[in-house]
C-alpha cells in the first residue's frame, strides 16, 4: 500500500521534529491565548463567576487527565504500527482507540453529573460561587465525549506525521467559542443572556462542532488506510493494551494536579502573598514549558514510528535532539527570568510583598530549569515507546517521595519559611529529571513490545 504521507523514519531528525513541532507548539499557543479571552469575558461577570470559572479548571484537570491518557496511549500504539508499515493494525487501533474514547468519555460524564455537586463541598467555598461552579461544570460533563474525540484524533494525526490538522481542528473550535462566548454569556443579537452557563455552552458547541470537523479530516486522511468504519466492535486485548498504556500517563498527570493542591495548602501558611507570588510563579512555569509540550509530542511519534521501522538508534536520537533544543529554550528563558525578576513580576501584580516573594520563587526554580527540559522530553519519548507504568511511579516519587516531604522538612529545620518550599520543588524537578535520563539511558523501553494478542481474519480487511 503506498502512501503520501512524510516518511518520518528517514532524513534529517532536526526537521522531523520541527515539522512536527511547531503545529503543535501554535496549538499550544493559541489555546493559551483563547483561556486568557475567556476568562476575559467572564471577568466582566463578576468575581464569584470568575471563582467559579477557576474552580471548575482546577477540577476538570483529572477527567481531562484520563481522557489524555487514552489519547497517548493510541498514539505510541500508531505510530508504532504506522512506522512498520502494519497498516491493518493502524486501522484496527483507530477504530477500537474511537471506542475507548467514547466508552471513557460517556463514564466521566456520568460521574461527573452525579457526583458534581459534591466536588465543591470539600473546598467549602461560597454558595453562590458553588451554585455557579455545578451550573458550569454539568454543561462540560455533558460535551466530555465530543472532548474526547477531538483530543483523540488530534493525536492520531500526531501519530500518523500529520501535526497540521490537529491544529486546524483545535483553530476551529476555539474560533467557535470566541464567536459564541459574548453571544451566550452577554445575551447579544438572537441569543438569551446566560452568563457563566452561556461560557461553558460556548465551550461545549465549540469542542463538538471541532469532533465533527476532526472526522471528517480524519475519514480523509485515513482513506487509503484499512478502516472498516461499520465495524465497531470492542476488541479486549487491544482496548487492554490502550487502558495498559494509558492509565499510567493519566495517572502520571493526576499526580501532578493533586500535588499541585497540596503545595498550595502547605504554602498558604506562609501567607496570602507568598500563595500569590506561588501561582503567578507557576503560571510563568507553565508558560516556559509550553514549547516543549509541542517537542515532547513530537518526540513521542518519532519515538514510535521509528520504532515501528525498527530504527531505535534513530528513535534515541530524536529524543535526545529534542531535549538539546527545549534545553535551550528553558535555559536562555531562566538566564532572562533569574536577571529580571522584579520587573517579570511586577508585570502581574503591584504588592511589593508578593514580588519579593516571587524574585525568590524565579531564582530558585530556574535552577531546575534544564532539569525540567530533559524530564519532559524524555517521560513523552518513554511515552511513544509505550513504557508508562515506571514513569508514573516514578512522577509519584518526585512528587509524594521528594518535593512534599522536603517542603515541610527544609523550613522546619532551617527557618527558611518559603524560600524552603522552593528549594524542595527545585530539588523535586532535578531529581526527577536524573531518575528518567538514568531509565533512558539503560535503554529498554527500545525493546519495548506493544502486544494486541491475534486478530482473527475477519477484523482485518484486504487492501483497499
Amino acid at each position: 500500500m503506498q502512501t503520501n504521507e512524510k516518511n518520518l523514519t528517514r532524513g534529517s531528525i532536526s526537521k522531523n521534529i520541527w515539522y512536527l513541532a511547531l503545529p503543535l507548539m501554535a496549538t499550544n499557543a493559541i489555546q493559551t491565548g483563547f483561556n486568557l479571552v475567556d476568562i476575559a469575558f467572564v471577568g466582566r461577570l463578576g468575581p464569584e463567576s470568575v471563582a467559579a470559572v477557576s474552580l471548575v479548571g482546577a477540577i476538570m484537570m483529572l477527567p481531562f487527565s484520563m481522557i489524555l491518557g487514552l489519547a497517548i496511549a493510541s498514539g505510541a500504539m500508531i505510530s508504532r504500527f504506522y512506522g512498520s508499515k502494519d497498516y491493518h493494525h493502524v486501522g484496527h487501533v483507530i477504530i477500537q482507540s474511537i471506542l475507548s474514547s467514547v466508552f471513557g468519555g460517556i463514564l466521566v460524564t456520568i460521574a461527573g453529573i452525579a457526583l458534581g455537586r459534591y466536588l465543591f463541598a470539600v473546598f467549602g467555598i461560597e454558595d453562590k460561587v458553588a451554585q455557579l461552579a455545578i451550573i458550569y461544570v454539568r454543561i462540560l460533563f455533558i460535551g466530555t465525549v465530543p472532548i474526547a474525540l477531538q483530543f483523540l484524533i488530534a493525536a492520531i494525526f500526531q501519530a500518523l506525521g500529520d501535526a497540521s490538522k490537529a491544529l486546524y481542528i483545535n483553530v476551529f473550535g476555539i474560533m467557535i467559542n470566541i464567536i459564541l462566548d459574548p453571544l451566550l454569556i452577554f445575551g447579544l443579537w438572537i441569543f438569551p443572556r446566560l452568563e457563566v452557563a452561556g461560557a461553558a455552552l460556548a465551550t461545549t458547541i465549540g469542542r463538538t462542532l471541532a469532533m465533527f470537523l476532526a472526522f471528517y479530516l480524519l475519514y480523509a486522511k485515513t482513506h487509503h488506510l484499512p478502516i472498516v468504519w461499520n465495524r465497531l466492535r470492542f476488541h479486549k486485548q487491544t482496548i487492554m493494551t490502550i487502558v495498559k498504556i494509558g492509565v499510567p500517563s493519566s495517572l502520571q498527570m493526576s499526580f501532578r494536579s493533586v500535588s499541585s493542591m497540596v503545595m498550595m495548602g502547605i504554602i498558604s501558611r506562609y501567607g496570602t502573598a507568598t500563595l500569590a507570588a506561588y501561582g503567578i510563579g507557576i503560571r510563568l512555569d507553565m508558560l516556559t514549558m509550553m514549547p516543549g509540550f509541542g517537542l515532547a509530542a513530537a518526540t513521542a511519534t518519532l519515538v514510535g514510528q521509528n520504532l515501528g521501522a525498527k530504527e531505535p538508534k534513530r528513535a534515541e536520537q530524536s529524543s535526545w535532539y529534542s531535549a538539546i533544543y527545549f534545553i535551550v529554550i528553558m535555559s536562555t528563558t531562566g538566564v532572562i527570568f533569574y536577571a529580571f525578576p522584579k520587573i517579570i513580576f511586577s508585570l502581574f501584580n503591584d504588592s511589593e510583598t508578593v514580588i519579593q516573594n516571587g524574585v525568590l520563587y524565579l531564582r530558585i526554580i530556574v535552577l531546575s530549569y534544564p532539569f525540567i527540559a530533559v524530564s519532559i522530553i524524555l517521560t513523552r519519548a518513554l511515552a511513544g515507546a509505550g513504557e508508562t507504568i515506571i514513569t508514573m511511579l516514578i512522577t509519584l516519587f518526585s512528587l509524594f517521595g521528594i518535593a512534599v516531604p522536603l517542603a515541610f522538612l527544609i523550613p522546619a529545620f532551617t527557618n527558611s519559611g518559603a524560600l524552603g518550599v522552593w528549594v524542595a520543588i527545585a530539588v523535586s524537578n532535578m531529581v526527577h529529571s536524573i531518575i528518567i535520563t538514568l531509565l533512558f539511558f539503560q535503554g529498554k523501553w527500545k525493546k519495548k513490545k506493544i502486544d494486541i494478542g491475534s486478530l482473527q481474519r475477519t477484523e482485518l480487511i484486504n487492501d483497499l
